[in-house]
């Protein structure tokens, strides 16, 4: 199973026996489950950072349940309830947004949640921007309308609408993935822009909503690189020691320490807070 494979991989990585450790036996167990990864091709490390986490998620949510079931017995008078969705991935990585949908005809106002892992922001400038000007870019109100029409219920028909987005629950971990691959002129392109992101006191408070009582400070603890273009490239990570709090950079076979200054790269696509 891959959440095995997962498991020994870390713990192998954590004994600090070795110079570097090879991910190849997690690889191949995990391409067995999801065929796209196993070919030797180029494939986006966002896209496989979320069947990663749903994979780890559906093997630990039914390792939880199972054990639940067996120290929550009828007989005992204690009611069985389903664990189905939750898991210490969603408890370390899951958040949730709420998009205020409101009609510019009634002023009707309604509510949609989403959960999520990942956070997509775009990228609003081509040559230099800061990860508070992506943030920005993502919560800003936006308009419904033509195609994109809303079907107010109080109005009984399709309406034009605003809609804003806010985080009603933070995560532990939040993960930025940065739109680098973008359209421009009908054409699909790598966005090389130079995204400035702090490495501690980032404030999430101006996205959050009132009723959220997490912490809203985050202190960067990972960064996934992408070099390269379109069809081809090369993936790198820094990381950052939850001991020492030395940054290393993981560059296939070559683990070697860096300083922080090393850190801040235009190369940066998914950001780990």
């Amino acid at each position: 199973e891959s959440a095995t494979a997962f498991g020994c991989l870390l713990s192998d990585m954590w004994l600090g026996e070795f110079d570097y450790v090879s991910p190849e036996a997690f690889h191949s167990i995990f391409g067995k489950r999801y065929p796209a990864f196993s070919k030797r091709t180029q494939h986006d490390a966002q896209e496989f950072l979320i069947c990663v986490l749903d994979d780890l998620h559906e093997a630990f949510k039914e390792v939880r349940a199972q054990l639940c079931q067996e120290r929550l017995s009828p007989a005992a008078g204690a009611s069985t309830r389903s664990l189905s969705g939750t898991s210490i991935i969603t408890q370390l990585f899951e958040g949730q947004l709420s998009y205020a949908i409101r009609c510019l005809t009634c002023k009707g106002l309604s509510n949609r949640p989403e959960s999520f892992t990942v956070l997509s922001l775009p990228i609003p400038s081509t040559r230099v921007c800061s990860l508070q000007d992506c943030l920005e870019c993502f919560f800003q109100p936006d308009m419904l309308t033509r195609n994109n029409q809303i079907h107010c219920y109080w109005c009984e028909g399709n309406q034009d609408a605003t809609v804003k987005a806010s985080i009603t629950k933070a995560p532990q971990i939040i993960i930025f993935h940065l739109k680098r691959f973008a359209w421009q002129d009908k054409h699909r392109r790598k966005l090389s822009t130079t995204v400035c992101y702090p490495f501690s006191d980032l404030d999430l408070s101006p996205y959050i909503s009132t009723s959220c009582c997490n912490n809203t400070e985050y202190s960067l603890c990972a960064v996934v690189n992408h070099a390269g273009d379109l069809d081809y490239g090369h993936y790198t990570a820094f990381c950052k020691h939850s001991v020492t709090k030395h940054w290393y950079s993981f560059d296939d076979a070559q683990v070697t320490e860096i300083p922080d200054s090393e850190v801040q790269a235009d190369t940066a696509y998914l950001l780990f807070y």
